[in-house]
């Protein structure tokens, strides 16, 4: 026997690495989506324990602190009511992250719910539901959450509403794509087994086919944070998202815009906050996506 044939002999198996340890390990190589990745752990970390630490909290008024520079009192200020800039942005990034992934998590449910059911019973169902996605689209969206938002008269749970408000007007196109992918997985052989054997329609979509385009919803997933938390910017920036005394960073940047040359610790704080945290999110989607695409070489070789 040679020494080759005792060497293959001898010579263990090399285990076939698994698509999720796989997608772990192109994505571990993506230094930004890692940095990303922190920076998103670390800010909601600080959203959770920090308001316990702080001697203020973002409601509170400090008399006679008005428009304050920072100080030991309150390490980034005050703003014109007297209110801890600290506290308030600290509360204004929980705020906006909560809005962030509810929403995206609500539009990916809402959109490959009806994208799948659409292209997988056809006919009058996909007819209905591509009827439903037209009209959404051509409805001004930032118009009618305007008009719904000023018109809440209970400010209290104002964050809540505005989060379902942008879920149902951000999910059209992502459906549109979902239904894509089903039509051309709707006839697979394995999907026609599953029909075959008599599985129950919805079973055959959550177990058959929505695992196959699972690369799709979770780039749309983390991409949605983001752009959630834009959008409940813009609409707090304008007046119309989280209402006081509730704040988002929307809101807390509203407020020191209009100071931002004479006060600018009111308008930085929040501003570099959302900077850094819409930064995080986009760099996490980059790197999820690099991740899944087998086509991609930005994640380095399997």
């Amino acid at each position: 026997m040679t020494t080759d044939t005792i060497a293959e002999s001898t010579a263990t198996p090399r285990r076939r690495m698994s698509r999720s340890k796989l997608t772990l390990r192109r994505f571990l190589r993506n230094k930004m989506a890692v940095v990303g990745a922190c920076g998103i752990v670390a800010l909601i970390l600080i959203a959770i324990i920090t308001p316990h630490m702080l001697p203020w909290t973002y409601d509170q008024i400090d008399s006679g602190h008005f428009l304050k520079a920072p100080d030991g009192r309150h390490w980034l200020g005050t703003t014109q009511a007297g209110r801890d800039v600290l506290a308030m942005t600290v509360h204004g990034m929980s705020r906006s992250l909560i809005i962030g992934f509810t929403v995206a998590v609500l539009q990916t449910t809402i959109s490959c719910t009806l994208g799948a059911t659409a292209a997988y019973f056809g006919r009058w169902s996909e007819k209905s539901i591509m009827w439903v996605i037209d009209l959404f689209q051509i409805i001004p969206s930032f118009l009618v959450i305007a008009v719904i938002m000023k018109g809440h008269s209970t400010p209290k749970n104002s964050w809540l509403l505005l989060a379902l408000l942008l879920a149902a007007w951000g999910w059209m196109m992502t459906a549109r794509v979902v239904r894509s992918l089903t039509l051309s997985l709707k006839h697979r052989e394995y999907v026609l087994a599953a029909k075959y054997m008599g599985l129950p329609a919805y079973k055959i979509i959550a177990r058959h086919i929505l695992p196959n385009i699972s690369s799709l919803l979770i780039v749309d997933l983390t991409l949605g944070v983001g752009y959630a938390i834009l959008a409940e910017t813009g609409l707090s920036f304008f007046g119309f998202g989280v209402m006081a005394p509730d704040t988002s960073l929307g809101t807390l940047i509203s407020e020191g815009a209009r100071l931002a040359t004479t006060y600018p610790w009111i308008f930085s704080a929040p501003a570099i906050v959302l900077v850094i945290l819409v930064m995080c999110v986009n760099a996490v989607g980059d790197g999820l996506r690099d991740a899944l695409d087998p086509n991609s070489s930005s994640g380095g070789r399997a």
